[in-house]
């Protein structure tokens, strides 16, 4: 089943590709079919440059308990780091 759910948000840093490390300017977040996991959908997050053509790509195919596993330790780890900095900056 195509889904065609996707999100693209502007990115900013580095991502590492078979052909070294590239300048990161997007993340794409779709929930489709996947190319290479053993999965009848997958959520998909790509990490590209489409100024660079397609080998800057990093790119993950996850489930979808994955994905909520990786957005709650995300939404943990940037509390903790707002809280840190804001301590630092007192």
């Amino acid at each position: 089943m195509c889904t065609s759910i996707v999100e693209i948000t502007a990115a900013e840093g580095s991502g590492k590709s078979s052909d070294g490390w590239f300048e990161v300017t997007r993340a794409v977040v779709s929930y489709d079919h996947p190319h290479h996991a053993w999965l009848e959908e997958a959520m998909c997050i790509d990490f590209v440059n489409p100024a660079l053509g397609p080998g800057a790509r990093a790119a993950v195919e996850i489930t979808l308990q994955s994905a909520k596993d990786l957005a709650a330790a995300l939404t943990r780890a940037i509390a903790a780091v707002e809280k840190l900095e804001a301590e630092q900056s007192a």
